[in-house]
């Protein structure tokens, strides 16, 4: 796992799994959490961070300084809790493969990222 030096373009993603290998979990059961740095040309696995308890509060303590957040499911008191941390939450009803999601958000970011994205780039000062 390799520390990107640069921050400019740069967005942290965190990925709601059980497996490893896809978005597949609701943001309070997930088992785990596969934080990526992301840019327009490159992905680095930044860390996995693993759940122990199910502890909402907890959880979102140690995903303090990521930029967006993917799930199956939230609830709406942790949906709340994660906006007032300044993390952008993104449902998805189905499971999907963080290495496909990953992709698409460097073909955005390498284009005409969507206003929220673009929010958060200049947020960084990127």
């Amino acid at each position: 796992m390799q520390k990107t030096s640069s921050s400019k373009g740069i967005i942290k993603v965190a990925f709601a799994t059980n497996d490893g290998k896809n978005i597949d979990a609701h943001f309070g059961g997930a088992k785990q959490f596969h934080i990526y740095n992301i840019s327009s040309d490159k992905s680095d696995l930044f860390s996995v961070i693993n759940i122990e308890e199910k502890d909402t509060d907890e959880t979102i303590a140690k995903l303090l300084g990521i930029d967006i957040v993917y799930f199956t499911n939230i609830g709406p008191t942790a949906a709340a809790k994660i906006i007032n941390k300044g993390i952008f939450p993104i449902k998805y009803k189905d499971i999907v493969s963080m290495s496909a999601e990953i992709d698409k958000l460097k073909v955005m970011l390498g284009a005409n990222p969507p206003p929220f994205i673009k929010k958060i780039i200049e947020k960084k000062g990127a």
